[in-house]
């Protein structure tokens, strides 16, 4: 393969996985989907080799799930596995929140204040899914980690379908303390309390995980995991 070669399948392969990763956090894709290569490589106008790649690097980021000489799926997850990474997420986030609050800026305190606001008059569960991402991971991005952030992007990124289930199914009480904790973390990093500021996440979480456990109707709705291997 010539260099120019090389680029090109590299530039393709970036644009794939782009196109994939927004279609699977967006909803277009679910738990489950399979994902035909021919028709990826038909619909991009190349061959298998960028596509590979693209669900490589989606595998990496927990979107997608290769099984050799199979195929490949939208990666989907049990109530076990889902409360496990809820568990997990519970208490690597205050760690990472913790790396990045003693960095961030007025200007990106600011922010989360207004993605805050935002969230609370969102129409939509796309609009609020899409700012609640924001949110979190803003709060992150001052956290200079080699392996931390990362994962909990990773971690995010597995349960984007779970948390899109979920919120269509909230009511306005749970709703509306979603929204305070939202505030509440806000003004404990204004406040410079790192402490409170971790407990608050690390609650945020739990609550969040507490709700989908009693809800294991939303881990049976793969619409084609029948087909995903065990």
């Amino acid at each position: 393969m010539t260099l120019t070669e090389s680029l090109r399948d590299g530039n393709a392969s970036q644009r794939i996985a782009d196109s994939l990763r927004e279609s699977i956090l967006g909803g277009e894709l679910s738990p489950g989907d399979r994902i035909v290569q021919e028709d990826l490589s038909a619909r991009y106008g190349g061959s298998r080799i960028p596509v590979r790649e693209a669900l490589r690097l989606l595998e990496s980021e927990g979107l997608v799930r290769l099984v050799a000489n199979t195929g490949a799926w939208v990666a989907s997850l049990t109530l076990a596995e889902c409360s496990e990474v809820y568990q997990t997420r519970e208490r690597i986030e205050p760690l990472l929140l913790r790396f990045s609050a003693e960095h961030l800026t007025q200007e990106q305190l600011a922010r989360l204040d207004s993605l805050a606001h935002q969230m609370a008059d969102a129409h939509g569960v796309e609009e609020f899914l899409d700012l609640d991402r924001q949110f979190h991971l803003g709060a992150y991005e001052n956290a200079h980690t080699h392996v931390l952030g990362p994962l909990v992007t990773r971690l995010w990124n597995t349960t984007q379908p779970y948390r899109r289930a979920y919120t269509q199914l909230v009511g306005d009480r749970n709703r509306r303390i979603f929204h305070d904790e939202h505030h509440m973390l806000v003004t404990a990093l204004h406040d410079g309390d790192l402490a409170l500021a971790e407990q608050i996440l690390a609650l945020h979480i739990r609550r969040t995980r507490l709700h989908l456990e009693r809800h294991p109707e939303l881990f049976d709705q793969a619409p084609n995991s029948k087909e995903t291997p065990a």
